[in-house]
């Protein structure tokens, strides 16, 4: 709903109460004021489920760590025992699960980036909002005090000081117009900014997958040469 429906909206929500008058511009602030909470609890909920994300990336890394850790510890048991085949399977499994670890650090990367991004428009968007309450508070205190004055002139002035009190009614309603079109802008430029990336990756065509496993296999076997070196350094 664009800002003039809505500030057009309230005015009409009370109508039947005063058919004749035009509607308190404070309602209109209000309830802008009431949208702009709804957006920080929003953000706030993003941040949280970014952060979600990231630390089950965490914990899923620091697993594929201590994976990777046994596994070396493993090959090295089965060098001592003479068992080239384990060493050689338990390094190949490492270095798979070193891909993988690869590929989840990356995403946590981003998602921490992008944690960082909200976290700093987070900041932002309270800073803004703050002000813009502080403002409100201002602008209808001085619109309290402008209606008690414009009552006072209609008692006694007559219909020239009601068409006045009219005049200052619409201004205050279009400034707040523009000042929620600004807020709208903010928003939308915050979250145009670029946030919640796809993590996924495309899939590897298999001539690449390949020539991934074939680096793969070749680190395993120097891997295992560099064990088979260091045993027979410690047995010499």
């Amino acid at each position: 709903m664009k800002i003039t429906k809505r500030i057009t909206t309230i005015f009409r929500s009370r109508a039947n109460a005063a058919v004749d008058k035009f509607e308190d511009p404070a309602l209109a602030m209000d309830y802008s004021y009431e949208k702009q909470l709804q957006a920080l609890h929003e953000v706030r909920r993003g941040i949280a489920d970014v952060a979600t994300s990231r630390a089950r990336l965490e914990h899923q890394a620091n697993e594929l760590h201590g994976a990777m850790a046994r596994l070396h510890g493993q090959a090295q048991q089965a060098l001592s025992l003479n068992r080239e085949d384990l060493a050689r399977a338990a390094l190949a499994r490492r270095a798979d699960i070193g891909s993988q670890l690869a590929d989840i650090v990356v995403q946590r990367d981003s998602l921490l980036a992008q944690e960082t991004r909200l976290t700093v428009g987070l900041g932002q968007l309270q800073t803004r909002v703050e002000a813009f309450r502080a403002k409100a508070q201002t602008i209808k205190a001085s619109y309290s005090a402008a209606e008690a004055q414009s009552r006072i002139g209609e008692s006694l002035g007559g219909l020239s000081s009601e068409m006045a009190a009219v005049g200052d009614a619409m201004r205050r309603a279009e400034d707040h117009a523009g000042r929620m079109q600004a807020r709208s802008a903010a928003l939308e430029e915050l979250f145009a900014s670029g946030v919640l990336a796809d993590p996924s990756r495309p899939m590897q065509d298999p001539l690449e997958r390949q020539l991934n496993q074939l680096a793969a296999d070749q680190a395993v076997e120097l891997e295992l040469a560099r064990l088979k070196e260091e045993r027979q350094i410690t047995e010499g």
